[in-house]
């Protein structure tokens, strides 16, 4: 949710800051701006270090033309002012370089969205614009005809991204979740390719949501308020080390028998606070918050289980690669990986929507990590900490298979050292 108290000048700098930290820019490039309703754009400025970029760099352009700052607005400003006239609700714009995006814009292609639900819904179809000039007005035309014709993230040939929307953080979900989703395409390609969801898989997550029941919550006992602090702490970190994006994704922790806490739907994990946390008892959320779209799967999964007390539905970009490739992923790999991900199922699209005792029933102690065809990964654990180590496994065992796929025939472990693993640590 977009702060309207915060300052354009803060906005931008903290947004940039954001995009150089997790390197999805470069030092000179990309730039960012922000249009106002009375006609100002204030944009990050030309020629100025993104990694150490200030408040007072940035820089507002008025409506007559006139350039207020320390600064020339960034040579990009063309194309910023011509999307803004041609799409006038959007508020704000990004563009940068980030190097997925980049390979399919050199390769003249854009990321097919079709690939997760939740990349089709917040980003749309891709458009592409041929290459011109950088700064130059026959590139604003080009990027500017495509978000007239409804397209709000066009990849540009040979050059990289522009996504815009009603807001900076509206449009830095946008571009997080485009990059995101074109990583993800690179690695299917390397276990032998992709699949994308049809139209009527892409409206199952739609069609199957339902208004829920709300209570009104009385005040937090100590033992909610440890499992707040704790839950938003690895929430946070999982962002930081990219398991979570910024609104996808989703961790719950057990309360008790009949209440869980969970992430909200829709709000950034990189800045959750413990307030934004929603506490569902009973099949009902407290009043006044919406919770993740993925709580009744994990009300089904707590019922079935009472062992189990964190769950974490989670986008990471080379589990995510065998959850949309079909590829099986095999944690025979190192020990750690067998001992904490035992046999990873998969568990085909829309069951997590459709019928949620039967998800459930799927999860068992020699299963308690599952590929959601399309939908990322579910892990679940004994507590958070359970769950959140045994997700940073599974990304870990995922990536290295991708790897060793390039170094020729894999080996996993045998027969042999899987019972003396089992009977060493899991009985």
């Amino acid at each position: 949710m977009p702060n309207l108290l915060i300052h354009p000048r803060d906005e931008l700098l903290q947004t940039m800051e954001r995009i150089y930290r997790y390197r999805m820019t470069t030092t000179s490039g990309g730039n960012l701006s922000i249009r106002e309703t009375d006609g100002r754009i204030w944009i990050t400025p030309a020629r100025v270090d993104k990694g150490g970029l200030r408040r007072e760099d940035i820089v507002c352009v008025h409506p007559d033309g006139r350039v207020e700052g320390a600064h020339p607005p960034s040579s990009e400003f063309p194309f910023h002012r011509a999307i803004y006239a041609a799409r006038p609700e959007l508020r704000a714009i990004v563009h940068a370089h980030p190097v997925a995006l980049v390979a399919f814009s050199i390769c003249r292609q854009v990321p097919d969205t079709r690939l997760l639900h939740q990349a089709r819904s917040v980003c749309g179809e891709v458009g592409l614009a041929p290459y011109a000039l950088p700064g130059s007005t026959a590139l604003g035309n080009h990027i500017a005809g495509l978000f007239a014709r409804g397209h709000s993230c066009v990849v540009m040939e040979n050059h990289g991204v522009v996504v815009a929307g009603e807001n900076l953080p509206a449009a830095f979900q946008r571009f997080e979740t485009l990059e995101f989703t074109a990583k993800t395409i690179l690695k299917a390609r390397m276990l032998g390719g992709a699949r994308y969801l049809t139209e009527a898989q892409l409206a199952l997550p739609h069609r199957h949501t339902q208004p829920q029941p709300t209570f009104q919550r009385q005040p937090a006992s100590s033992a909610e308020k440890e499992l707040r602090r704790q839950l938003c702490d690895f929430v946070r970190r999982g962002y930081r080390q990219r398991l979570l994006i910024s609104t996808e994704g989703s961790f719950s922790a057990r309360l008790d028998s009949n209440s869980f806490l969970i992430t909200p739907f829709g709000s950034d994990r990189h800045t959750l606070n413990l307030e934004d946390l929603v506490l569902v008892q009973n099949g009902a959320a407290e009043t006044g918050k919406t919770p993740s779209r993925a709580n009744r799967a994990h009300a089904a999964i707590y019922s079935q289980h009472p062992e189990i007390h964190a769950i974490v539905n989670a986008y990471t970009v080379n589990a995510t690669a065998f959850s949309v490739s079909g590829a099986a992923l095999d944690s025979r790999t190192i020990p750690e990986s067998y001992i904490f991900l035992r046999e990873v199922g998969r568990i085909a699209y829309g069951l997590q929507f459709e019928n949620t005792a039967q998800l459930a029933a799927q999860i068992s102690p020699q299963r308690p990590v599952v590929l959601l065809d399309n939908d990322g990964v579910l892990v679940c654990g004994t507590g958070i900490l359970d769950a959140f180590d045994r997700l940073e496994v599974l990304e870990s065992t995922a990536e290295a298979l991708i790897n060793a796929g390039h170094l020729g025939p894999i080996t996993p472990m045998s027969d042999v050292v899987i019972h003396e693993l089992t009977n060493a640590f899991l009985k």
